[in-house]
Parts: structure tokens; C-alpha cells; sequence
């Protein structure tokens, strides 16, 4: 499928919504699109039409969201935002994604004026081979070792799996350590701070939730997976046109929901942000 700095311009540009109205946005779907909206495309164009309701010296710091309602990639979405509160320190912002004259997915963010104050990290993962040393997508298919429903459209990131992710043919049983992969955009994006963190907004929901599959043994039948409540927290500045080390695990699983948490890793270690997803998981009937 289609790679590079071309394509990566055509996910931009799905980020950079219409305005219809005071904080009332308009979005639209790729032409090549699963039967459903992907959720890192409605979270990340939600918190576009967030930050455009926010001075520009305000940077997002947290979101936390619930998918609704399966969206329709064939027809635009509607993004109303809500100016919650315009703080000295924070504003937050309140986004509802609406078609077909319902809510199909909210979004709760929060933004901060740049402060001074405590700074730590946790040490990044150990041992953990560098990006370009393991295949991407393209060579993976190009070694018939496939790259999952990823194969089927066109490719804005550069993905570089450390392990072998749930739909590899290579998988052959559970694992209880993390789902790690190398992530980037293919090419090169403007300096614009809240592209960049929308841009990782919508990276977050590729490889999450199947950090919970990983878990168990490959089923017989194709499992049913849909996010449902999705939060991130952004640390310290990043470029999404840097390679970041994507560590996913699933600490539990139970009610046909399954719990997934993921860290974005800097390649010198210094952790940049965390997420954390609960999706459905719904085994297949007999």
C-alpha cells in the first residue's frame, strides 16, 4: 500500500478540520476505510477541534475519552466543542462528535501554560532492539510474515513491531511479557506542537488494544474488539516525526472487557506520554 511523506500529508490533512462555526468543526474519513471510523481518527480530530478553541501558548496535557457508537467513515463528522473553563493555569475543553444526529464518540481534554516544577522519569525499557534494525510493514509482507488489517490501507507511520503483534501468523502461543513496537510519521510534519500531539493521539489506538489478545492463546475464531473508553497524559515535549518505543500490556481482563496500557518512549528513555484504553472483547459464540 501507499507509504511516505505523501500519505502522511493526506492524514494532515484528515486532522485539519473545517471550521463551520464558533466551535463547530466538520471532519471527513479516508476514502480507503474500515466498515468503521478507526478511533484514533475521531480521538485525534476531536482534540483538534478542541485545541482551535484554545490560545495557542496552552498545551494539551491529558484527555480522556469514551467511544460511543461506531462511526460511518462515509459520511463527514461533526465536532462540537464546548469551552468548559479558561483558567489562569488550565483551560478545559468538552468535544462531542456527532452523525446521523447522535453522539458517536466524547472527549474531555485539558490544557496547561507551560510551568516550571519537579522533573523524573522512569528508566526506558532495556535491551530493546533499534528501529532500524527490525523490518517495517512493507518488508514483513515482502517476507510473507503479513502486517494484519495494516496491509489493507495506505500507511501515514512507520511501524516496527520488537515483538510479534496478535495477527501474526508467528504467534504461536500467549505471552506475559508486553507488545512492543517502534513508531513514527513517515516523513516530515510542521512545527506545530498540538499536530504532533493529535498525530500520536491517533497512533495510540493501532496496536493497544491487542495487548490484551497477546495474553492468551490465538483463538479459533476471530475475537470482536471495539475501544470503549480511551485516556492519555502528555509528560514533556516530543516530535511525532521521531521514532518513539510504544511499550502496550494488558494487566487484566475479565466481563468481555479487556484493560490495555501503553507508555511512548523517547529513544534516549525519557518517557513522553501514557495511555490507557478498556475495550470490548467479546469471545465468539459456539
Amino acid at each position: 500500500m501507499p507509504r511516505g511523506q505523501a500519505v502522511l500529508d493526506g492524514l494532515v490533512r484528515l486532522l485539519d478540520l473545517e471550521q463551520l462555526e464558533v466551535n463547530l468543526f466538520r471532519g471527513v474519513s479516508p476514502p480507503q476505510s474500515p466498515t468503521r471510523v478507526f478511533g484514533g481518527q475521531v480521538a485525534g480530530q476531536a482534540l483538534v477541534a478542541a485545541g482551535r478553541t484554545v490560545p495557542t501558548d496552552r498545551e494539551v496535557h491529558s484527555l480522556h475519552a469514551y467511544f460511543i457508537r461506531p462511526g460511518d467513515p462515509t459520511v463527514p463528522i461533526v465536532y462540537e466543542a464546548e469551552r468548559v473553563r479558561d483558567g489562569r493555569s488550565f483551560t478545559t475543553r468538552r468535544v462531542l462528535a456527532i452523525q446521523h444526529g447522535e453522539a458517536i464518540f466524547s472527549l474531555s481534554a485539558s490544557f496547561q501554560l507551560p510551568q516550571q516544577g519537579l522533573e523524573h522519569t522512569e528508566p526506558g525499557p532495556q535491551d530493546v532492539p533499534g528501529p532500524l534494525t527490525l523490518p517495517d510493514l512493507g518488508e514483513r509482507v515482502a517476507a510473507g510474515r503479513g502486517a494484519g488489517w495494516m496491509s489493507e490501507i495506505p500507511r501515514p507511520l512507520d511501524i516496527r513491531f520488537v515483538d510479534e503483534p496478535v495477527w501474526s501468523q508467528d504467534r504461536t502461543e500467549a505471552s506475559e511479557g508486553p507488545t512492543r513496537l517502534w513508531i513514527r510519521a513517515d516523513g516530515s510534519l510542521p512545527d506545530d506542537k498540538l499536530l504532533h500531539v493529535c498525530l500520536l493521539t491517533y497512533a495510540s489506538d493501532l496496536a493497544l488494544l491487542g495487548s490484551v489478545l497477546a495474553r492468551h492463546d490465538r483463538p479459533e475464531k476471530p475475537m470482536q474488539l471495539a475501544s470503549l473508553d480511551h485516556a492519555m497524559w502528555f509528560h514533556r515535549p516530543f516530535r511525532a516525526d521521531d521514532w518513539l518505543l510504544y511499550t502496550c500490556y494488558s494487566p487484566t481482563a475479565s466481563g468481555s472487557r479487556g484493560l490495555a496500557t501503553g507508555r511512548f518512549t523517547a529513544e534516549d528513555g525519557t518517557l513522553v506520554a501514557t495511555t490507557v484504553q478498556e475495550g470490548l472483547v467479546r469471545v465468539p459464540r459456539a
